[in-house]
């Protein structure tokens, strides 16, 4: 199937063209009809898979369809789980409405929001954003969801683990009930499906994986070392194989800052990306990692989520995530667009019950070695994996990481990336 037998317009046809796509990927064939219908969407999609083309094409479509009245009001709302993201989806909205006459803009936290509304009163048609900021402007009186036609909740399964449940239903409850629905998730758990249920109106469900799956185009490593050794054979990995652009994932943000600040003394050009860095600084080293300015971008699960870094040779799990799904995650920023990708994972005796938690995830047993040089002699018992229900692995919620948080209730209120809507990010933004 090619674009043009999916229905869309010239003029988008023309900007698809430009970014050089011919034909449209599984996700994109499956949704975009149901969605230019204007049928209500249920889609599993992960990143990777082509999938926000595949609802801000026939968006755009819709849109440029429709006769405007009066000053633009915003008729499409995207809602993402990280700013991130936001910005990615963003840049994909402008780009695929280049040859329309459509305005669109972004809004998230971390930034000051003067510019922000400045943009939203000369009017805007397609506005994504961040739960947090977005509510904060709307109760300002900023903006007005009134008049929205499309409703995009994008990677909804991240939404839910971020604490965002209270906001989305806040948000819906903003939009006129006659409207069209999209919900995009990496998942259809209980959850998910509870949440789809109480907005989405008979939807059309939709499912598309990576064109290319991890066992066909990315390499897991798995090598057993010392706690006190990992950074060292980190260091040795990349200068030994002379690594020119590396993702690497720690669990928290104060181990995030620690290798980064260890790498740089090292050598080897390196930033970090985390809940706890501001917006500029975030788009800065992202910037610099994508132009190989910097060779190595340290992250949190959290910060990377939506990260659109084509043709990544190289993933690192310094520490395995809590969550083995995360796994699953992170592995797949690698050996994208039928490249190959290369995923080396550093596990300690304290970590092995991580190992088999997303050994059982993927239904496969991961190999595991040994680096000459660096004979593992830690015999310490390991540590009881965190279950999926103790999701306060947020690492990155976690400050310094010194000591172990006790157990809370999660907060269903945070902002992008960080806890509580109501914390001093909200007051900053």
């Amino acid at each position: 199937m090619t674009f043009e037998e999916l229905g869309l317009s010239e003029h988008i046809l023309k900007a698809v063209k430009a970014k050089g796509y011919t034909q449209p990927s599984p996700i994109q064939e499956k949704a975009i009809p149901h969605i230019l219908e204007g049928k209500d969407v249920l889609a599993s999609a992960q990143t990777g898979t082509g999938k926000t083309a595949g609802f801000t094409l026939p968006i755009l479509e819709i849109l440029a369809a429709t006769k405007k009245e009066g000053k633009r009001p915003i008729r499409s709302l995207i809602l993402t789980p990280t700013r991130e993201l936001a910005a990615q989806v963003y840049e994909n909205v402008r780009e695929y409405s280049e040859h329309l006459d459509i305005k669109c803009a972004v809004i998230f936290g971390g930034v000051k929001a003067k510019a922000q509304i400045t943009t939203l009163r000369r009017g805007v048609d397609v506005l994504v954003a961040t739960p947090g900021r977005l509510l904060d402007l709307e109760s300002q009186g900023a903006l007005s969801l009134k008049r929205v036609k499309v409703f995009v909740l994008d990677e909804a399964d991240r939404m839910l683990d971020m604490g965002f449940l209270r906001d989305i239903k806040k948000v819906i409850s903003l939009m006129p009930s006659e409207r069209q629905n999209l919900l995009f998730s990496a998942t259809f758990s209980k959850d998910i499906k509870t949440l789809a249920h109480t907005f989405l109106n008979n939807p059309v469900s939709v499912e598309a994986t990576p064109e290319n799956t991890a066992t066909e185009t990315i390499t897991q490593r798995v090598y057993n070392v010392d706690k006190g050794k990992k950074t060292e054979v980190l260091i040795n990995l990349i200068k030994d194989g002379n690594w020119s652009q590396v993702l690497i994932f720690t669990r928290t943000k104060h181990g995030a800052n620690k290798l980064t600040e260890k790498l740089n003394k090292a050598n080897i050009t390196a930033a970090a990306i985390h809940g706890n860095k501001s917006q500029a600084a975030r788009t800065k080293a992202l910037a610099n990692f994508k132009s190989n300015s910097i060779r190595v971008l340290v992250a949190t699960d959290i910060a990377a989520r939506g990260l659109d870094i084509p043709l990544l040779p190289h993933v690192v799990n310094f520490e395995l995530p809590n969550v083995p799904e995360d796994y699953v995650h992170r592995i797949g920023r690698t050996g994208r667009a039928g490249a190959k990708g290369e995923a080396i994972s550093l596990v300690c005796s304290e970590e092995m019950d991580y190992k088999k938690a997303i050994e059982k995830v993927l239904n496969e047993r991961l190999e595991t070695g040994i680096i000459p040089g660096y004979e593992p002699t830690d015999t310490a018992p390991p540590k009881k994996a965190a279950t999926q229900k103790n999701k306060k692995k947020y690492s990155d919620n976690k400050g310094s990481g010194s000591a172990r948080p006790k157990r809370q209730r999660p907060s269903n209120r945070r902002t992008d990336d960080q806890k509580g809507r109501n914390s001093g990010d909200r007051r900053r933004s």
